[in-house]
């Protein structure tokens, strides 16, 4: 999901809550798995989360095996990549001979794709808007098909509804980066990494909660606590709010510097 500084600029097919776009994809079509190859597939926390729980992997394990992570100049926080084969296609790692080996846990761009989305933000640097793009490649044969679709009708069949709120909580806290919060010792310092762990490595990140001294820093509610212990995506979760709180001084209804004044 991308943040959208200008909708008069994007390309595509804007969809309102009432317009519809036909689609179907199925293994009869020509170009059936061709859109899993030579992609800059961008990951967000929720993404990786999945990815990982589906293939039975620590965070940390997905991280080294399947994502290339990159700092583009002018940007205060990395982007994560999927990382391709390395073969002449550029193939998606989990696209098989009959389709995709992890489609149940498939990222929120794979899962909402024909429709591309986005976010217009406010000057309080709260979401505005959601954009809706119908905008598949050329090649794509799915748009002749018969099925109609509107973008609520699509999502609810793609299971994408879980998807779409964390990658909007993702994006309220993303866009906080396009100022600099590391000072002097920039983007690859204890802070960075404090806060790149607590949003995309969910298995460190516990680890860091429950393990370390910060309960003693910070007050969680209690049921919360307890439920963060098995329940990856509270989790995930208090390390928006967190980074939030950590980086900007954010107020959280999840968590508090200990001694802060409840409600202040």
């Amino acid at each position: 999901m991308k943040r959208i500084e200008d909708p008069a600029t994007l390309s595509g097919e804007r969809l309102g809550p009432t317009d519809s776009f036909r689609f179907r994809c199925h293994p009869a079509l020509a170009c059936f798995n061709r859109c899993c190859r030579n992609l800059n597939l961008f990951l967000y926390p929720y993404d990786v989360l999945r990815l990982s729980r589906g293939l039975e992997m620590d965070t940390d394990v997905f991280l080294e095996r399947h994502v290339d992570v990159v700092m583009r100049a002018g940007n205060h926080f990395p982007d994560v990549l999927l990382r391709m084969r390395d073969n002449a296609e550029k193939t998606c790692p989990f696209l098989t001979g009959s389709g995709c080996r992890v489609y149940a846990d498939r990222p929120d761009t794979c899962r909402s794709f024909p429709v591309e989305r986005g976010v217009l933000m406010g000057p309080d640097g709260k979401v505005r808007e959601t954009i809706n793009l119908f905008r598949p490649p050329p090649f794509c044969l799915g748009r002749n098909e018969t099925v109609q679709w509107r973008v609520s009708s699509w999502i609810r069949d793609q299971d994408a509804e879980e998807h779409y709120r964390m990658t909007v909580a993702w994006a309220d806290v993303k866009q906080r980066f396009a100022q600099n919060p590391w000072g002097p010792e920039g983007a690859v310092g204890p802070r960075a990494k404090m806060a790149f762990m607590a949003t995309y490595n969910m298995d460190r990140f516990r680890s860091f909660v429950f393990d370390s001294s910060f309960l003693t820093r910070h007050r969680i509610a209690p049921e919360l606590l307890a439920r963060m212990r098995t329940d990856d995506t509270a989790l995930l979760s208090l390390g928006f709010d967190w980074v939030n709180l950590f980086l900007w001084g954010v107020p959280s209804a999840l968590v508090a510097p200990m001694g802060a004044v409840e409600g202040g």
